[in-house]
């Protein structure tokens, strides 16, 4: 037989091409070569094998031939499952004559060989299949020289092959810890319900299969709230699924609270939108006409078979949804169970935040319409509207509060204020704030005066924030216009628009409330007429910040005079959303109170006028 030292030096290339090799069949060349220049050896021949029984791949090259006989396939062959190995290798010496066609595919290129016996070594590769490699050899042959031989040659291959799959793990597992990452970055850039469900579908198409669909848990049950898929009209199709299909219902309504993912192909999908059957696939064509909603997983042409994955989305202790793949690839680039349950977890979290920040949302959002008024005073001699707008992401309760106030004089007390910060504490004071005022000038008391006590009763209290605000009152006078009078403390100056459309601000000053003991405030007095508009508000208008720093109150007077003419809706509406367009940075709340003067006759009756109520813009 050949030299020890040339197959010494075969066996060493074999080695250092393993290192190299991406995949096992590249080691062929390098193996087979050595082991047909072996003295006795006339066929060399390797085949490998999934699910038992399953012929995959076969390669031979006999004894004078250049190039060698490889085949393809996906055979079915059931007696050859009893040549299955175990975990270790089995070498085994058959007379050719002796094997059976029925479990031996290699017999046929046996018999045209000189070789009387068949030298196989059959050999685990991985979970999936095994293989085999063969000599066939006469009687000059040392066989069990060749046995080492062979068995030296399959601890390469079974080397090289789990050193491949090492390597794949890790990079996949490299590409699974990339892709969770995104996702998470993805996931917890956005805090609305309904957009994060939205991205845990995107994201995971095509990365990680060729459909998604997420549903929501809700008090009556799963809701469906988003799909994907590669194919667009699969994607439709899929939505249909999400939102309608029964068997899906059924399976997450089963699922319950149940972590573990779960696989479900083949027969488990019979009778599921799923299923791989032609009828299903026909009848699916039939009833959807045009196509357009062409049936996910339905198998045609080369197609994959396809595989489901339920995940159930747990976060603190309690199911927020769930997250199901649809897969058409090949079993071997299906996700493992550990990374579904990786993504699951990071999806349900990122979803639980946003609904829990949604929670949040609707708490404070109804804790600051408790803050406000819920309606407006209106007479035929004025016209009032409000507008406030949050500003905070989070969502914190702000300190912005306005009023108006009917007095018994028949006149009206405009309020507006702000107190510092945001959250409990602020809510706090604002509620105090509005309702000491609000008091104070039902009763008749001067806007001067109930400032100040306001200011003692902060004083008294403790408070640990200070607030501003600005008090106005109009009183209707015998000769139609109106007697505006204001009182400041510390807050930005109202501004007036005439009904010819100039601008001017109503100059006021005074000490910030909660400060300092005994502080008393001056009043500013000044007539408006009819048609004339008064603008209160809070300095989240004016210091709405454009992207070069300039500050919204170095236009607002502007903006406000190309709103003459337009009822005090119109106005408060408008500049507060011109000013949330401007800004490019600030984040504080804003408030408006606008009340535009309609006047009264000359020598009409000044008694109080009958009110009515109008719910106020929140």
């Amino acid at each position: 037989m050949g030299g020890d030292d040339t197959w010494s030096s075969a066996l060493h290339r074999l080695w250092q091409a393993a290192s190299r090799a991406e995949e096992v069949s590249a080691l062929a060349d390098d193996v087979y070569a050595p082991l047909l220049a072996t003295t006795g050896v006339h066929l060399v021949v390797g085949t490998r094998w999934e699910d038992r029984q399953i012929l995959r791949y076969m390669r031979a090259l006999a004894a004078g031939s250049d190039s060698p006989v490889i085949t393809a396939t996906s055979r079915s062959v059931p007696e050859a499952a009893v040549r299955e190995p175990g975990d270790e290798p089995v070498v085994t010496r058959i007379p050719v004559a002796a094997l059976d066609d029925a479990g031996w595919p290699e017999a046929e290129l046996l018999r045209r060989t000189p070789g009387a016996t068949f030298v196989v070594c059959t050999f685990r590769l991985d979970h999936r299949g095994w293989a085999s490699l063969g000599v066939g050899v006469d009687a000059s042959a040392d066989v069990a020289a060749v046995e080492g031989r062979l068995a030296q040659a399959v601890d390469v291959i079974v080397a090289c092959h789990t050193g491949i799959l090492q390597r794949g793990r890790e990079a996949r597992r490299g590409a699974d810890d990339a892709l969770l990452a995104e996702a998470s970055l993805q996931m917890d850039s956005s805090l609305d319900v309904e957009e994060t469900l939205r991205r845990v579908a995107r994201i995971a198409v095509p990365a990680v299969a060729e459909g998604a669909l997420v549903h929501l848990l809700r008090s009556e049950g799963p809701e469906f709230v988003a799909a994907t898929h590669v194919s667009v009209q699969q994607r439709r199709a899929l939505e249909e699924i999400g939102r309608e299909n029964p068997w899906l219902a059924a399976l997450l309504a089963r699922r319950g609270e149940d972590e573990d993912t779960v696989f479900l192909s083949g027969p488990e999908l019979d009778g599921s939108p799923f299923a791989d059957t032609a009828e299903a696939t026909e009848a699916t064509e039939a009833t959807e006409g045009d196509g357009d909603g062409a049936r996910p997983g339905a198998a045609g042409g080369d197609r994959h078979s396809t595989v489901i994955s339920v995940s159930t989305l747990r976060a603190r202790d309690r199911v927020v949804g769930s997250i199901t793949f649809v897969y058409q690839r090949p079993e071997a680039r299906l996700p493992d169970k550990a990374f579904l349950r990786s993504l699951a977890t990071r999806a349900a979290l990122s979803i639980d935040n946003a609904l829990l920040y949604e929670l949040r949302r609707h708490a404070v959002l109804s804790l600051q319409e408790h803050l406000l008024p819920s309606q407006l005073p209106v007479t035929d001699q004025w016209d009032l509207s409000a507008s406030y707008e949050v500003g905070d992401p989070m969502l914190d309760v702000g300190g912005d509060f306005y009023d108006a106030v009917p007095r018994p004089d028949g006149s009206i007390a405009l309020l507006i204020g702000d107190v510092c910060g945001r959250g409990a504490e602020a809510a706090a004071l604002t509620g105090l704030a509005r309702h000491t005022l609000r008091t104070l000038l039902e009763q008749g008391t001067d806007p001067g005066t109930a400032l100040s006590r306001l200011n003692r009763a902060l004083r008294q209290e403790r408070a640990s924030r200070f607030l501003t605000a600005v008090v106005a009152t109009l009183a209707p006078q015998a000769d139609g216009t109106a007697l505006l009078t204001t009182c400041s403390a510390g807050h930005p100056s109202p501004l007036v628009l005439r009904s010819d459309g100039t601008v001017s601000e109503v100059l006021t000053g005074g000490l910030l409330l909660g400060v300092l003991d005994d502080v008393s405030y001056e009043s500013h007095e000044e007539h408006i007429g009819p048609g004339d508009t008064v603008v209160l508000f809070t300095d989240g208008l004016t210091e709405s910040r454009e992207a070069g720093g300039a500050f919204f109150e170095s236009i607002l007077p502007v903006r406000l005079a190309a709103l003459r003419g337009f009822d005090a809706a119109h106005i408060a509406e408008s500049l507060t959303q011109q000013a949330k367009a401007y800004r490019a940075s600030g984040q504080d709340d804003i408030a408006l109170l606008v009340a535009r003067w309609t006047g009264v006759p000359p020598g009409a009756d000044l008694l109080p006028h009958p009110l009515q109520l109008v719910r106020t813009a929140r």
